[in-house]
């Protein structure tokens, strides 16, 4: 049975989940804290994780989201951001995530209904201590994309 609920206390618990969607673990710092996590698991084993930000009023950023390799391609991921447009779309007008131009990762999003929003040049070589690689592509640029929530 699925399950996805809310972590109050220990988020870094599940570090070795955050570190798959984001690799250094001072950037998790940056936004862990204030943000909302969330975790799912299928009979009572976790399978995925995200965190979720406000940003501004209105604008939400969903600034980590990760599946256990060995549970990907089973649509965790998929149940995950669905359970969070739900969960956020009362407060929440527009939804954001930031990812690296990653022909993994952009079609994913892309068929979860978000669109391109904007790029912010050079993020993962000015931000990260080491080069970060997807496949055999070095990321250079955050793409920025996002889901625009209409209220019921």
């Amino acid at each position: 049975m699925i399950r996805i609920h809310p972590i109050s206390g220990n988020k870094k618990q599940y570090l070795d989940l955050l570190l798959l969607a984001d690799e250094q673990e001072s950037m998790i710092d940056r936004y862990l804290e204030r943000g909302e996590m969330f975790i799912l698991s299928d009979n009572d084993t976790v399978k995925a994780s995200c965190v979720i930000t406000c940003e501004d009023k209105g604008i939400y950023e969903i600034k980590s989201i990760a599946v256990y390799p060995e549970y990907q391609r089973q649509g965790y991921g998929r149940q995950l951001i669905a359970f969070v447009l739900e969960h956020y779309k009362d407060r929440c007008h527009t939804m954001l995530v930031g990812t690296g131009d990653s022909p993994l990762t952009i079609p994913f999003y892309e068929s979860c209904g978000f669109a391109y929003s904007h790029r912010v040049p050079d993020f993962f070589i000015d931000n990260y201590d080491h080069p970060i690689f997807e496949g055999s592509k070095q990321l250079k640029d955050m793409i920025y994309l996002k889901r625009t929530l209409q209220p019921k």
